[in-house]
């Protein structure tokens, strides 16, 4: 299935709502055709690159649907990279061809000029939806029969350059690659009556293969230009979204709401949550089930698609903090050397029994994340209860290691969340001559800030981590920065204090008797 499947059958359903109105199957199997013809007369040939730079909308999915159904990797472009990543992606991937919406053009354009000119791909500016030239779209000679195509996404990463993910394409027929599709209706009853809601950028891997799964189906997407709290419950409740999607800061944001405000949802559609990006902390996921009741979903899975696990809310009820299980695919947990540890124990989290795993251009980076035996891993450390389920511990690259010891952040940000001044936590190892890195914490509070609050924060968590886990250094932001997908910029806070590394307060200070 397709939307061209649905052009045919129910032509005039509405395909997408964006901030533009609402576009149906029609317009939206009539806007990709033509964006897929103007591709092939700019000379792209299956196996090439386009990509897209546009905000969240039908014109940024009429491309994708462009290139899903002419043989072509979709390469959605971040609108938040630097000129130098945004031209090191572009000559990285190949690309040949860029659609881009008109108001980003000159954005694009500064990063095209820092590339040889060998490598400058074209640019196509394309306008607001309602002026794709459809009048001239039709079968032809100049129109073969449409074959799938697929995504070549860029890691966030938290380390050096982005890195590449694209699987070999198969060029079948368009409509048989429907695994995502079926997923999505296996685990979340999605089917052609879901409205789905997905209020985070489409060029990060979840949201974009989600929608581009639930439009397979023949649902209706609802999309955000960007996440803000309120606007995202407006839309809960004026679509009558059956399905929604977030990750877990978007769920802070949307409890720091006003009591007034969160009572006023009216949402008795929405039977799905569907929520990943980091593991949510318990205090946060307990109170959305309260409020949004026993609908969330939580599941865990990557760019690089090389495992996935999955829970529901009576699961996670009773084993809090779980990921959940393995679906369709093996967890091995193994240590350093790549010995495989028991049930219990926290390692390296590796899957086998999906795709094998291939960075572009990088092979260096992928025999890091590979084992000879054709395991793979995401970077997360982790350990497996006895029923299988999966725990996150934290991500490798944020491992503290003070003193020769390891020290997993993900545990000291869940006890600072706690306390009542704390609205969330970014925990990282800074310098230190001494110890090689100390535990450091930047926290984001809504009330005034100073060395008391960092005394009592301090004094909090000393009655719930061991000494060698307390923050050295603690600083306080009424924001934290976040990345585009809506999780805390963690790298950005840790880079800054690398440079900076006296920023906040020294604890051991305020410890210290006057």
């Amino acid at each position: 299935m397709h939307p061209g499947t649905m052009a045919a059958s129910r032509p005039e359903k509405t395909a997408i709502i964006d901030a533009a109105g609402a576009w149906s199957y029609r317009w939206l199997d009539a806007a990709s055709r033509t964006l897929a013809q103007q591709a092939r007369a700019s000379g792209l040939k299956r196996g090439d690159t386009l990509g897209i730079f546009a905000p969240n909308g039908a014109v940024f999915l009429a491309a994708a649907w462009a290139a899903q159904r002419s043989g072509l990797y979709a390469l959605p472009l971040g609108l938040r990279l630097t000129p130098a990543d945004l031209g090191y992606v572009l000559k990285d991937s190949g690309t040949r061809l860029v659609y881009s919406s008109s108001a980003l053009a000159g954005v694009l354009r500064d990063a095209l000029g820092q590339l040889p000119g060998s490598s400058t791909p074209t640019v196509c500016e394309i306008g607001p939806a309602g002026d794709i030239d459809l009048a001239n779209v039709g079968d032809g000679p100049d129109d073969p029969d449409p074959v799938e195509g697929g995504d070549m996404l860029y890691t966030s990463g938290t380390t050096g350059r982005p890195k590449g993910v694209r699987r070999p394409l198969t060029f079948a027929p368009l409509g048989d690659a429907a695994d995502r599709a079926r997923r999505l209706n296996a685990l979340f009853d999605m089917d052609s009556s879901s409205v789905f809601l997905s209020p985070a950028p489409l060029y990060h891997a979840a949201p974009l293969r989600f929608s581009m799964a639930l439009l397979r189906l023949g649902g209706t997407l609802v999309t955000l230009e960007k996440f803000d709290p309120e606007a995202a419950l407006t839309a809960l409740q004026q679509h009558a979204v059956t399905h929604s999607q977030w990750v877990p800061t978007m769920f802070t944001r949307l409890l720091a709401l006003p009591a007034s405000t969160r009572s006023r949802l009216q949402a008795p559609a929405h039977r799905a949550a569907i929520h990943a990006g980091a593991p949510c902390p318990e205090p946060v996921k307990r109170a959305m089930i309260d409020w949004w009741g026993p609908i969330l979903h939580e599941y865990y899975s990557g760019t690089e698609s090389v495992g996935f696990t999955r829970i529901t809310t009576p699961e996670w009820l009773q084993r809090p903090g779980s990921v959940g299980r393995p679906w369709g695919c093996e967890i091995h947990i193994l240590d350093d050397t790549g010995k495989r540890l028991p049930p219990g124990e926290s390692g390296n989290v590796y899957f086998a029994g999906r795709s094998t795993l291939s960075y572009h251009n990088a092979p260096e980076k992928t025999a890091a994340a590979t084992t000879p035996e054709g395991l793979a891993t995401m970077g997360d450390i982790g350990y497996v209860d006895s029923a299988g389920y999966l725990f996150l511990t934290d991500r490798k690259a944020f491992t503290i290691i003070s003193g020769g010891v390891n020290i997993y952040p993900r545990e000291i940000e869940d006890v600072l969340r706690q306390h009542p001044a704390i609205t969330e936590a970014a925990v990282f190892g800074s310098p230190d001559e001494d110890l090689g890195e100390i535990v450091t914490a930047v926290l984001e509070t809504q009330q005034a800030s100073g060395a008391e609050l960092a005394r009592a924060v301090c004094e909090f968590a000393s009655a719930h981590l061991a000494g060698f886990k307390l923050p050295r250094r603690i600083d306080f932001r009424a924001e934290l920065p976040l990345t585009d997908s809506g999780k805390v910029n963690k790298a950005q806070l840790r880079d800054a204090w690398r440079e900076h590394p006296k920023q906040g307060f020294d604890t051991r200070k305020l410890r210290t008797p006057a």
